[in-house]
This record gives C-alpha cells, sequence and structure tokens, in this order.
C-alpha cells in the first residue's frame, strides 16, 4: 500500500508500482484532501488519513498489508501502525513527516499555492537534491489535479494548519518503539523539506537508510531504489515479542 506525499496523489507512485507490480499486488491512495479524495470530510490530518485508509474495505479484506509513504504519507503509515498494528506486516517510510519538528513551512505554503506549471516545478526542484534532474511528468500530473474546482485552497489550508509556527506535530519516540513490524526510514541527505537528522535518535530495531545527495522528492529522484528498498524490508522478519515479567509481589 502506497501513501503519498502532501500536495501529490497516487500516481506519483507509477515508476515504482512498475518494479513492484509483478512482485505484488499494489493499492496507491489519493489520501483525504488530495485528488480524488478531495472532498473528503474533515481532511487534513494525518490521523483522519490514517483512520479513512484503514475503513476502507480493500484494507479491511487483506489479511495484512505492507506499508508504504512518503512524507505527509509517512506519518499517515505511521499512525496507521500504531492504530493496527497486527494489521501491518513492514513499515517503509521515505522522509516521513511527524518524526521531529522541523519543518520547511516557506516551501511548502509556497508549493501549496503553486497554481502555474513553472510554479511547480520550481518548487519540485527545491525540494529535490542538488543535480536532480526536473520532475517534469510529476509537475504536469500535479497541475492537471491542481486544476480541479477547490483542490489549490484545500492544499493551502492544509499546509498552513501543517506547518502552523514553521513547526509540525511529532510522533512520540516511546510509540515507535512498540511497532515490532519490520520498519525501514529512508531519507535524502540533502533534504531541505525534513532534515535527514530526524532519523538520528529513532529506536534501535528500525533500519535507516540514508540516500547520498538526495532531496526530499525521493519517489521521483530515485523510484528503482525505492522499490528495491521496499522489496528488502517486506522480506525482513519481524523483531520477536518479549513477554513481560511479572513483578513480585
Amino acid at each position: 500500500m502506497l501513501l503519498h506525499g502532501f500536495g501529490a496523489c497516487h500516481d506519483v507512485w507509477r515508476d515504482v508500482v512498475a518494479v513492484l507490480a509483478p512482485l505484488a499486488r499494489t493499492l496507491a491512495y489519493d489520501l483525504p484532501g488530495h485528488g480524488l479524495s478531495l472532498d473528503f470530510p474533515g481532511a487534513g490530518p494525518a490521523k483522519i488519513a490514517a483512520r479513512a485508509v484503514l475503513a476502507d474495505p480493500a484494507v479491511r479484506a487483506a489479511r495484512r498489508i505492507h506499508l508504504v509513504g512518503h512524507s505527509m504519507g509517512g506519518a499517515v503509515a505511521t499512525l496507521m501502525a500504531l492504530i493496527e498494528p497486527a494489521k501491518v506486516a513492514s513499515l517503509t517510510l521515505l522522509a516521513p513527516g511527524g518524526f521531529g519538528p522541523e519543518i520547511n513551512g516557506p516551501l511548502l505554503r509556497r508549493y501549496a499555492a503553486a497554481s502555474h506549471l513553472p510554479e511547480i516545478l520550481a518548487c519540485l526542484e527545491a525540494m529535490s537534491g542538488p543535480g536532480s534532474p526536473p520532475a517534469l511528468g510529476t509537475a504536469h500530473m500535479l497541475h492537471e489535479m491542481r486544476d480541479r474546482p477547490g483542490q489549490l485552497e484545500k492544499l493551502v489550508e492544509i499546509a498552513g494548519a501543517m506547518t502552523r509556527d514553521d513547526r509540525q506535530g511529532v510522533i512520540p519516540r516511546d510509540q515507535l518503539d512498540t511497532l515490532s513490524m519490520p520498519a525501514m526510514a529512508v531519507w535524502g541527505s540533502d533534504d531541505p523539506v525534513l532534515p535527514s537528522t530526524q532519523a538520528d535518535d529513532l529506536p534501535p530495531h528500525f533500519h535507516v537508510h540514508h540516500v547520498l545527495s538526495a532531496g526530499h522528492m525521493l519517489i521521483e529522484e530515485a523510484p528503482d531504489l525505492v522499490a528495491r528498498i521496499i522489496q528488502r524490508n517486506i522480506n525482513r522478519r519481524a523483531r520477536p515479542v518479549r513477554p513481560k515479567l511479572a513483578e513480585a509481589g
């Protein structure tokens, strides 16, 4: 299951899906407030998105799911794993939101308000690593999405709430330590949106992969590498859950 980041849509995963599709069934969602899910009630907070995806009949019918989330989608995926850990077989997080208070609020608000193709492309380039090729295909896709009535206004609303005081909400580290499924955090070394240092003090069972010279847009910058990392994490074993010792009375 693939969950995109803020301001994107399910189509951003197409290059990753092309690699994964022969190996596994893939589901890519438009998160509430984005694309085909624009009118979802209360869209905006990651917790609402997490419960919305968990309530989807396709998710309910699946015995277990491998969750992959980018940026805001990473925060949503993490919350889903915390809400229903038995449902999640693995957790692969690409520069996830909610892992530290630092966030580039001005850049995200600029990205939210970008309505013309050159503006969108300029924001994508600003969020990518040095030397990354322009994400022309993604820019065209996002331009088409933002042409839908109400989409731009919704993105501006979400960005304002998400970056209030240029800080973001943080998922407590002690909650992350309760997760037993294979967990991987992937970060571009030159991420200008969410600093890679947010992966420094993750629980020991989280594997961390730094992508050198990459920025925040990992799906566009390194789709083949992202697909290989997802495959590797899917094949890892869950850590054993240690039984709690009863205290002597």
